[in-house]
């Protein structure tokens, strides 16, 4: 499947679509000096990746200072799951060949770091096994990354915040205070990079360092489960934020229960040219027969890690490096003269714009459209009209198996007027 996926992307990006990566910045604007947090840039690392998007999201509000945060810097690698497909991205901040496929991806996020404004850099990663001084086993000895602080140095001696084994101790204590259990405890991790270490040589926290910038790097262990990955590297962001007096505000319990029910949270949503939203999370695996304009679906999200991809049999849905779901397409023009309906809900009228999911707890009715429009409730059977309108439906009169997800209370109701389609609602039956 890996190397399915590797292929796929690969294609993707020589027929010219690549993917860029995102750059969220909260906070205030005019702060002085602005903390950079970095994940994805190796792809098979989800632990960073999703700890630095969740501090992307409004989950996370920056009350004072300034955060800028690149939850996905290499978007290919992570839809493949793979360390890197075009060779090790954490490698190339040395010297590159402009004829590099991620050249340009290298030139953009150094001139981020490089940026005036960005003062201190954290960088997450997913490293295997667990960090201990001396060899205590196959994986924990001094070769193992998983559970420490690494900073490349004990100082830079002329860049503000250049005291890098202070910071580092004062992560590696703040995370310690909230460990799990005692195997998960952190060290800090000195690579000594100028003294001859050549491969970290080429990263980009001591490409950082070489430019006077305080740069670390948070590993959390790929043997722990990714709830508690990112509730390791949550913990050292946080613990970077106090350190550096950036006030924020999150809207969870840091635990991995919480994080775990965060990263599924329900109101991530696709929207494809506001005229469908679909509820990432409660997709199945497989929707046929989905209304698709003949040039392709252009899906958006606010998540920086949705991605709707094109693909051989339609239109990959994924979040991160898992795929949430493929839309296998029927073909349509477009039309755009319904921006909204009306529609009877539970015997309340409303009016909703296309593209909207309204609560259903016993019955709906779509009031009659304009001539040469009709509604289609997919899954509900009626012989007589081939209108769906001014009938009132209860779910039970829908089939099942038609939902868009597995408990069998989300379902479209599609528009048309002529041949076009004109756009998606979402009925969502309240559970019971």
């Amino acid at each position: 499947m890996k190397i399915v996926c590797w292929v796929l992307f690969c294609v993707s990006w020589v027929l010219g679509s690549a993917i860029d990566f995102s750059l969220i910045q909260k906070g205030e604007s005019s702060a002085k000096m602005t903390l950079l947090v970095m994940g994805g840039i190796q792809g098979d690392e989800p632990g960073g990746f999703h700890a630095a998007n969740l501090l992307a999201t409004p989950h996370y509000k920056i009350t004072q200072g300034s955060v800028w945060v690149v939850p996905n810097l290499n978007p290919h690698s992570i839809l493949a799951n793979h360390r890197g497909i075009y060779g090790d991205m954490n490698r190339k901040f040395a010297q590159l060949s402009p004829k590099d496929p991620e050249y340009e991806t290298i030139q953009r996020i150094k001139s981020i770091i490089l940026d005036s404004r960005v003062g201190v850099i954290l960088h997450l990663h997913d490293g295997s096994g667990f960090y201990r001084e001396e060899y205590l086993g196959p994986m924990f000895n001094p070769k193992r990354w998983g559970q420490s602080s690494i900073i490349d140095q004990e100082r830079i001696e002329t860049a503000p915040h250049g005291a890098l084994g202070e910071i580092g101790g004062e992560l590696v204590a703040h995370i310690n205070r909230y460990i799990l259990e005692e195997l998960h405890r952190y060290r800090l991790k000195n690579t000594h990079t100028a003294q001859g270490d050549k491969e970290m040589e080429k990263a980009l926290t001591y490409f950082a360092i070489q430019h006077q910038k305080a740069a670390l790097a948070n590993e959390a262990s790929k043997s722990l489960k990714l709830e508690e990955r990112v509730y390791y590297h949550l913990l050292a962001i946080e613990g970077m934020m106090n350190y550096l007096q950036i006030s924020f505000e999150r809207d969870f319990e840091l635990n991995p229960s919480a994080i775990k029910r965060v990263l599924e949270d329900p109101k991530i949503e696709v929207h494809f040219e506001n005229r469908i939203s679909l509820p990432l999370h409660r997709l199945r695996p497989l929707l046929s027969y989905f209304p698709t304009p003949k040039e392709g679906l252009k899906g958006e999200s606010s998540n920086a890690l949705v991605r709707v991809i094109k693909e051989r049999q339609g239109h990959g849905i994924w979040y991160g490096n898992r795929r949430i779901s493929t839309l296998l397409p029927d073909f349509f023009e477009s039309d755009e003269s319904l921006p909204w309906v009306k529609l009877q809900i539970d015997g309340e009228e409303k009016r909703l714009k296309m593209g909207e999911c309204t609560e259903v707890r016993e019955r709906f009715l779509v009031h009659d459209l304009p001539l040469g429009c009709r509604a289609n409730v997919i899954g509900y059977v009626n012989a007589q009209k081939s209108n769906e309108t001014e009938l009132e439906i209860t779910q039970g009169e829908i089939e099942g198996r038609f939902s868009l997800d597995q408990e069998e209370r989300l379902y479209r109701v599609e528009f048309y007027c002529g041949d076009r389609f004109s756009g998606m609602m979402l009925v969502d039956f309240v559970k019971k």
